[in-house]
C-alpha cells in the first residue's frame, strides 16, 4: 500500500458514500483512447468541502464567468487550479480507488455497452468495500452520474447490486442512485479526481494527479497479474 494513503475515513453510524466517475472512450477502434479509467471516491458527511466548491462557484461567476458546475476536461486551467487547491487541503478526507483498462488488450465479448462498464464498476466496487471496515458504516449509497439509456442504466444496477449483496454484512442496507453530475457536488469531486488519474495515464502528464496523490489509495490496471497493484505513478 502507498505509504501516503490517508487514513480510513470513517465514522461510525453514518453511510459511507461512494461517487463514480469514468474516463476515456467506448470506442475500441485505433481511434479510441488507449485507456478506459473509473474511479470511486468515498466519503462521509460532513462532506468537506461542498460549501468551499460552492462559494468558489459563485466568486468566479462574480468575475464574470458563467460556470454552472465544475467539470474538469471543461474548466479552463484557473478554474482547474483552485479547485484543486480546495481539494489538497482536505485530502484526509478522502480516499480514492481507480481501475485503468488498457482497452486494446479487453476480449471483444466484454466491449458491448450492457457488460463492459458494469463489469468494470462491479469490480471496482468489489476492490473498494474488501478494503473497508464495513461494520463502522450504516449504509452504503453508491451515486453515478445519470445514465440516459435504460438498458444500460438497468446493467449497471444489477452489477452494482450483485456485488453490493454479496459482499455486505446480512442486514445492511444499500441504495444505488443515479444523479447529474451537476446536482452533486460528490460527483464534480469524483471528475476531478478521475481527470487527473487519467490524464497521468493517457497522457503521461501526472501534475494534477500530484495535487491529490496522498488520497489516492490505489490505481489498478485489470488485465495486470493478481487483484491488486499499487501504484505511485503509472508503469510504462
Amino acid at each position: 500500500m502507498d505509504s501516503h494513503s490517508s487514513s480510513n475515513p470513517s465514522r461510525s453510524g453514518s453511510p459511507l458514500y461512494v461517487f463514480f466517475d469514468e474516463g476515456g472512450n467506448l470506442d475500441f477502434s485505433a481511434t479510441g483512447t488507449r485507456y478506459f479509467t473509473l474511479t470511486g471516491v468515498w466519503l462521509h458527511r460532513p462532506f468537506p468541502c461542498d460549501l468551499e466548491l460552492i462559494n468558489l462557484r459563485f466568486d468566479l461567476i462574480e468575475t464574470g464567468l458563467n460556470i454552472e458546475y465544475f467539470h474538469a476536461a471543461e474548466d479552463r486551467q484557473a478554474v482547474r487550479n483552485r479547485v484543486f487547491e480546495i481539494l489538497s487541503g482536505r485530502l484526509d478526507r478522502f480516499r480514492a480507488d481507480s481501475v485503468v483498462v488498457e482497452k486494446r488488450m479487453t476480449a471483444p465479448p466484454l466491449r458491448s455497452d450492457e457488460r463492459f462498464y458494469p463489469e468494470t464498476l462491479g469490480y471496482l466496487l468489489r476492490h473498494i468495500l474488501e478494503c473497508c471496515e464495513l461494520a463502522d458504516w450504516s449504509e452504503v449509497i453508491v451515486i453515478t452520474d445519470t445514465i440516459p439509456v435504460n438498458r444500460k442504466r438497468r446493467a449497471i444496477e444489477g452489477s452494482v447490486k450483485t456485488t453490493l449483496a454479496r459482499m455486505l454484512p446480512a442486514g445492511m442496507p444499500y441504495r444505488v442512485l443515479h444523479h447529474s453530475s451537476k446536482s452533486c457536488i460528490g460527483l464534480q469531486i469524483a471528475d476531478y479526481f478521475n481527470w487527473a488519474i487519467f490524464r497521468s495515464w493517457e497522457r503521461g502528464d501526472g501534475r494534477s494527479l500530484d495535487a491529490v496523490r496522498p488520497a489516492v489509495r490505489s490505481q489498478f490496471d485489470i488485465f495486470r497479474k493478481g487483484t491488486t497493484i499499487w501504484y505511485d505513478r503509472p508503469t510504462k
